[in-house]
Order: C-alpha cells, then sequence, then structure tokens
C-alpha cells in the first residue's frame, strides 16, 4: 500500500489567490506545488534566510523548480542598486501557489541576502555590475 504524499490544506475560500480549484480541473496538471505543506514552506523559508553563497542560492532555485515546479529569479534590478530592495526577486505565477508563500519566499532571500552581504555582491558581480 503506497502513502499519497501530504499536500497543503486549501485557504479558506475569498482569503487567497491561489487557484487551487485550476489544478484540480485540468486532468494533466502539475500537482507538484501543493506538496509545499505549511511545514516545509517553514523550512524552505529558513533555508533561504541561511543561504552562505550565491552557488547555494543557485542551487536552491534550481531545487525549487525540480521539486515544485516554481521557477525563483533573483536578479539585480533595473535600476541602480543600492539596497536589496535593489535585487529583483520574481516568481513565475503558478495555480496553487499560496498569495503569503509568494509574498515569504522573495523576503526570506531578501533577508538572506541582508545577513550575508557577500551573496548580493556575488550577485551583482555575475552580472558584471561591479565593473570586474
Amino acid at each position: 500500500m503506497t502513502m499519497a504524499p501530504a499536500t497543503r490544506q486549501p485557504c479558506p475560500p475569498g482569503a487567497c489567490i491561489c487557484e487551487r480549484e485550476r489544478l484540480h480541473a485540468v486532468p494533466d496538471a502539475d500537482l507538484r506545488i501543493l506538496r509545499l505543506t505549511r511545514d516545509e514552506e517553514k523550512r524552505l523559508l529558513e533555508r533561504l534566510e541561511n543561504v552562505d553563497s550565491l552557488d547555494d542560492l543557485r542551487r536552491l532555485q534550481q531545487r525549487i523548480f525540480d521539486q515544485l515546479g516554481l521557477r525563483v529569479e533573483v536578479t539585480p534590478g533595473s535600476g541602480t542598486v543600492r539596497s536589496m530592495r535593489g535585487i529583483a526577486i520574481h516568481l513565475d505565477a503558478l495555480p496553487g501557489l499560496c498569495r503569503k508563500t509568494r509574498q515569504a519566499i522573495p523576503a526570506a532571500i531578501r533577508r538572506g541576502l541582508e545577513k550575508n552581504p557577500q551573496v548580493a555582491y556575488r550577485l551583482l558581480d555575475a552580472h558584471d555590475l561591479l565593473g570586474g
């Protein structure tokens, strides 16, 4: 007997824009995002806050995509980057992704970059913004 993986509890009706119902309406929908339970989300956010290198951040981005189907883009903003707010963090629109999670992931990445500014410097340098 195989157990189905745990899935996230649905948000209260009208409280979220996750469009979880759309996932169940399409027969071949990618349901990986529903594996992100609240406990797993807390672990993910903690891991993002404790990122210690640009390679680590890139690995996390790849694992998020592989395991959840969610693409997270972290790039320098279009203007001058003077603080972590200048770093652009974009999440693809994905049915089933809770509104709170959609806000929490970029916030956790920013906190991680603030904790370890060397990662932000490497990100800027990787986009040749430090003139190297």
